[in-house]
């Protein structure tokens, strides 16, 4: 009998050590934000860029200023958010590449699983991996509604320019609160104004400004068609760069081609509407902000807040992503401490360290004090949290397709492709990466340094995910 009651004193002290264990945990909100580049207000990527939200938000954290996301591409790049993993070891290169068909899908360590694994109450909405894959992965998950509401007719005729009806923009709909990022914004707001029993792990997912890039009108008011200002651009810019770049552009692109921008007269337009669709964005983006900071979730929660990959509107001739140029890798990514972190970790800071987005798993595990994800292979990003300066020897790494890889320093970008051709941009003196150095032999030692860091495994693609098609009733 005295064991008995032993060994329930026993059971009563763990299981309440375990319950304060999780409530001293913090809760972890991960915002996502589909093709969105640096043109952000705090980034500086366009002088006309609009985003109050994000810019009053980076002053509270870290802004990782030289942030790169692991594939330029959407399918992919997720996967290697929410496995921790680069895609040349996932097999994971492009969006009909699924994890769940990898060959390391058995470890089933994608991060809410983790979460969840953990003890966490893990909740998403909106795009948080590729398309509306990825919900099974989450306790319970709110809309996830894609890309519209969308027009009976498209406002731009792109037909004979793009292979996808998606490569549309325009004033639609009439009101924001139609939209499809509000209601997620909304479901999030909701999430963050309730008590959880456990620890929240919240992934808030944001479409825009992904094609088509619609907008309310309220949203276009601020850009003039007539006042809006082109990115910069090199004429012939493509002409240093190999063949093989720009295959990986053309081959299955449904963006249309620059030239085809420009003859039609659809360049201003385009430019437009992206910044339209940033700034409803970030609208969206800050009711999810002042939900957190309103409720009673304020002083306990990380935010983690990024890209999936970059944006061309035109630079280096080309549109959309698909590239391992910096347009196309470089993403907004900062990191906010809670309220309550205190003075142990950095405000209003801006980082200049090469970062990927594959820390992101291990940097929050580690705030988390949860197990380490065995599989992960990106670096904690703690120690820049607690001080920007500190020294950080890792490039940032981009991959798109097979033995396609960019290495991201903070001076050098270097790319070497699958037959052996290369390129070398100096980021200092050539922030348009105009001028491809590779065949300089001065510069021989600097590849070769570089070079050391490409990744030494190469999986063989992960095979397609066929569609299967329902007969219609």
């Amino acid at each position: 009998m005295k064991n008995c009651f032993v060994f329930s004193l026993l059971a009563l002290f763990s299981l309440t050590t375990i319950g304060q264990a999780q409530e001293s945990r913090p809760n972890i909100l991960l915002i996502t934000i589909d093709d969105l580049n640096d043109w952000i207000g705090c980034l500086g990527g366009h002088p006309q860029a609009r985003t109050p939200n994000m810019d009053r938000l980076a002053e509270r954290g870290v802004l990782f200023t030289n942030a790169h996301c692991n594939a330029p591409i959407c399918g992919p790049s997720r996967t290697s958010l929410m496995a921790g993993m680069r895609p040349s070891t996932t097999g994971c290169y492009d969006n009909n590449h699924v994890f769940s068909a990898s060959r390391m899908a058995k470890h089933d360590l994608l991060l809410p699983r983790h979460f969840s694994a953990n003890g966490y109450e893990t909740v998403g909405c909106g795009k948080l991996f590729h398309g509306s894959k990825g919900t099974q992965y989450f306790q319970r998950y709110g809309p996830a509604l894609g890309q519209g509401p969308l027009p009976e007719t498209r406002f731009n005729v792109t037909d004979e320019g793009s292979k996808t009806k998606l490569w549309d923009w325009g004033e639609y709909p009439a009101k924001t609160e139609d939209t499809h990022d509000f209601e997620s914004a909304e479901f999030a707001e909701t999430e963050l104004a309730a008590k959880h029993n456990k620890p929240l792990f919240l992934g808030v997912g944001f479409y825009r400004p992904h094609v088509p890039m619609y907008a309310p009108p309220e949203w276009f008011k601020n850009y003039p068609i007539d006042e809006v200002q082109l990115p910069l651009t090199l004429e012939n810019d493509l002409a240093d760069v190999p063949p093989t770049a720009i295959e990986l552009i053309r081959g299955d692109s449904v963006a249309p081609t620059h030239a085809w921008i420009v003859e039609k007269d659809k360049w201003a337009g385009a430019v437009q509407a992206y910044l339209a669709s940033v700034e409803f964005m970030d609208h969206c983006f800050g009711k999810v902000i002042d939900a957190l900071d309103a409720g009673p979730n304020a002083d306990n929660t990380w935010i983690f807040v990024t890209g999936d990959h970059g944006w061309h509107l035109g630079e280096k001739e080309t549109w959309a992503k698909r590239t391992l140029w910096e347009r196309s890798t470089r993403v907004p990514m900062m990191i906010i401490p809670p309220k309550n972190a205190g003075s142990n970790f950095e405000q209003g800071k801006r980082c200049d360290a090469p970062v990927e987005m594959l820390s992101f798993f291990p940097t929050m595990t580690e705030l988390a004090g949860i197990n380490k994800q065995p599989k992960a292979e990106g670096h904690s990003l703690v120690p820049l949290l607690k001080n920007v300066a500190t020294e950080w020897k890792f490039p940032a790494i981009t991959t798109f397709m097979k033995n396609n890889h960019t290495i991201r320093t903070v001076d050098w970008r270097y790319t070497r492709y699958a037959d052996g051709e290369e390129e070398l941009f100096d980021r200092k003196a050539d922030p348009n990466e105009w001028k491809n150095l590779a065949g300089d032999p001065a510069q021989a030692e600097t590849i070769a340094t570089l070079a050391k860091f490409l990744p030494t495994e190469n999986a063989e693609p992960v095979r397609p995910i066929k569609r299967v098609k329902r007969p219609k009733k």
